[in-house]
């Protein structure tokens, strides 16, 4: 009998245009749906330090004699960045070629081939943008390629992928899931939470891909690449394939570049882990910016709590003295009620805070 879950929708978007197909046309300027009039340009000043996201060795993390001092690294890197570069990872560095090599072919297929794997009008996964909700919505100059990967019950696309993409994909995805459940276990200690609620509800988790493909823009100024926004999963770790700048990350009010380490990976805390923390750790608003000369290709995946679970604050760490910020919600439905929403910076998690829903009853 087929698992009810295997039929979930988790959300859709309206179908757009292609931006990799625009920049072949050798615009010099953008269409009108792609200008950003609105976007805070206040970055870090040319000539000014820039600060560095914290950077974690997970090997000392989990063994040795500085174990300890690298659990309060990375308790403070949650608490004061929310982002985070991580070497040492594990993951194997052929399985990351691979990957990298595949994702790129990935965007090399020709239009007919990439119609194959577009986006329907019920669901987010295949070639597209995600968070389209109406056709005056502004859009980002990028294209994207969704996919559920874990767990493998809820896969839809994924047998649809060249072979060679797949058979990689799979290797990759288990390996992140490692990692993601170790970062996970660490963060189980930093709060001062039962391992086992951590493990419980994370043990058997979601898990998506997002290929970001970033094309040159000619008016780079007037539009973004990825708006800003939150991530609504717990962990959000990101391969980038390319050296090509782009992130950026707020901090103190202002948008902080971040420059990606060779052979890291970054990781940032969604808002499911702002929730689950009761607030302890923040998702941290990010974004993504374009230039006129050079692709960036980046792939996020994203790790959520088990289907079947419920999100809230964890049960270990509320108490009298520290009561829920935030109130609790089946995991499918919060995932649903994500994919519904425009991305407008951390408005969904301050929608799940207590008072917002007293303030709406």
């Amino acid at each position: 009998m087929e698992s009810p879950l295997a039929v979930v929708n988790f959300g859709k978007s309206l179908l757009v245009p292609s931006v990799q197909e625009l920049a072949t046309e050798h615009l010099t300027k953008i269409p009108a749906r792609y200008v950003r009039p609105e976007q805070e340009s206040l970055v870090i000043s040319d000539g000014a330090v820039v600060p560095a996201v914290p950077v974690i060795d997970l090997k000392k993390l989990i063994s040795g004699d500085s174990m300890d001092s690298e659990l309060q690294k990375l308790h403070s890197a949650c608490q004061e960045w929310g982002f985070l570069q991580v070497i040492n990872h594990g993951l194997t560095p052929s399985t990351l070629e691979d990957f990298k090599r595949e994702v790129t072919e990935l965007f090399k297929l020709p239009m007919a081939e990439k119609k194959k794997l577009w986006q329907h009008e019920d669901s987010y996964e295949g070639f597209g943008q995600l968070n389209v909700v109406s056709e005056e919505q502004k859009l980002d100059w990028s294209d994207m390629f969704g996919i559920t990967t874990l767990p493998p019950h809820i896969r839809n696309l994924f047998q649809k992928l060249p072979l060679k993409l797949r058979d990689i994909m799979e290797a990759y995805c288990k390996e992140i899931k490692s990692l993601a459940i170790i970062i996970l276990c660490q963060l189980a200690q930093t709060l001062r939470m039962d391992e086992k609620e951590m493990r419980d509800l994370f043990g058997d988790g979601m898990q998506s891909i997002r290929v970001n493909y970033y094309p040159p823009c000619p008016e780079p100024d007037k539009t973004i690449g990825f708006s800003p926004h939150s991530d609504a999963g717990a962990l959000t770790i990101l391969f980038q394939l390319n050296e090509t700048e782009g992130l950026q990350v707020r901090k103190d009010g202002i948008w902080v570049p971040v420059k990606p380490l060779p052979n890291a990976l970054i990781v940032n805390i969604g808002d499911m882990m702002e929730i689950v923390s009761n607030g302890v750790y923040r998702s941290v608003e990010h974004r993504a910016v374009v230039n006129s000369n050079e692709v960036r290709l980046s792939v996020a995946t994203f790790y959520t709590a088990n289907l079947d679970s419920e999100l809230g604050p964890a049960h270990s760490l509320i108490g009298p003295n520290n009561p829920a910020v935030f109130r609790r919600v089946p995991v499918e439905k919060y995932i649903k009620d994500f994919f519904a929403r425009k991305l407008e910076g951390k408005s969904y998690v301050d929608f799940m805070k207590v008072e917002t829903r007293d303030d709406e009853s």
